[in-house]
């Protein structure tokens, strides 16, 4: 079982520890369900009276929430509560790896180059001029296309399908069933039938990114698709040929991105938003859930277009009257025209 005491915790976080720096902590769990060898935190000032009924061994918290905290509670005092339990969670994580050694089953081309300590699972098939680096683990089932790389430290976890000449940063996670580098959407219509336009790019991420469950981006019609350094992408994204999303920039589910869009850094993009091809979204752009992003965006800031759910009485009444929109519109615009005459008259009068 892994552990570690309060005072190995404080050092590697740089947290000031109150409390018992003998206290071993094992595993994370949240304020109300917390106990005996538990780690928990607080990210929510609302929440603070929690931290005199939690029975967790410690709790992360800020200087602020210090006053808050019952007697018989450990404390580690840092900056960020919310970062702090990421970084322990991963020093707790008991996670297992996606594969372990090279397994009977699986099919590796003669020609493939393996770094140290590489791990694939049953069933996969790695193909030939593949190159996987140094920790790489490939899990059940998976399969990596002819020259595809993937670099050291990344896990690609059971069913993963790279196609071929994909390129895999380091320490990345793609989780199962995602597939990189099927063809993009290209066809050209000739009198009503659709001709296939061969995609000849491929799908270049970059380190540290995580690509969630049943994700697909698409390779890249003639240049690539670009996915950059500690992107995360949630389950079940749509990624089209030749978009290019800056580092950290982070997409939660079921989010559209039309082909040749540019993404900047640091951008933020909520569920099942739909973003228009060939247009350029600015770093740090935040868009809300369900937005549709038609136009380019070019300054920093929050964007939102999705409308809240309401009671379906209420949904009724506003759409019939959304149908009138342009009758109303008219009318306005009549009512303005017949203001700017009387207040004409009245000029010339006076």
């Amino acid at each position: 079982m892994i552990s570690f005491t309060l005072s190995e915790l404080a050092e590697r976080l740089d947290a000031q520890l109150i409390g018992d720096a003998a206290c071993s902590i094992v595993s994370i769990a949240s304020l109300a369900n917390a106990g005996s060898g538990q780690i928990s935190f607080l990210s929510n000032a609302k929440y603070r009276k929690f931290l005199a009924e939690t029975s967790a061994s410690a709790v992360l918290i800020t200087h602020d929430d210090v006053p808050f905290v019952a007697p018989t509670v450990n404390a580690l005092v840092v900056q960020n509560p919310y970062v702090a339990f990421a970084r322990v969670a991963q020093l707790l994580d008991t996670t297992p790896a996606a594969a372990n050694g090279i397994h009977a089953t699986a099919v590796i081309d003669a020609s493939v180059k393996l770094g140290e300590n590489v791990s694939v699972g049953a069933n996969a098939v790695v193909s030939a001029g593949v190159v996987l680096g140094n920790n790489v683990q490939i899990g059940a089932g998976c399969f990596i296309g002819e020259n595809a790389t993937v670099a050291d430290d990344t896990r690609l976890w059971a069913n993963v399908t790279l196609y071929h000449k994909v390129n895999i940063g380091k320490r990345c996670i793609i989780h199962s069933g995602a597939i990189i580098g099927a063809d993009g959407f290209g066809f050209a219509n000739e009198r009503g039938n659709w001709l296939k336009i061969p995609q000849t790019g491929s799908v270049i991420i970059g380190d540290d990114s995580d690509i969630g469950a049943n994700a697909t981006i698409d390779r890249g019609a003639i240049e690539d698709t670009i996915i950059g350094n500690n992107v995360i992408i949630d389950n079940q994204c749509q990624i089209a040929h030749n978009v290019k999303i800056g580092d950290h920039t982070a997409i939660a589910g079921c989010t559209v991105v039309a082909g040749s869009t540019n993404i900047g850094r640091y951008c933020i993009i909520g569920g099942a938003a739909v973003i228009n091809g060939h247009i350029d979204i600015c770093d740090g752009a935040n868009i809300s859930g369900m937005a549709m992003v038609m136009k380019p965006i070019t300054e920093k800031g929050i964007y939102t277009s999705g409308l809240p759910a309401t009671t379906n009485q209420d949904w009724r009444k506003n759409t019939a009257k959304l149908r009138q929109i342009d009758q109303l519109y008219q009318r306005v615009k009549q009512l303005e025209r017949q203001l700017a005459t009387v207040l004409s008259a009245q000029d010339t009068e006076n």
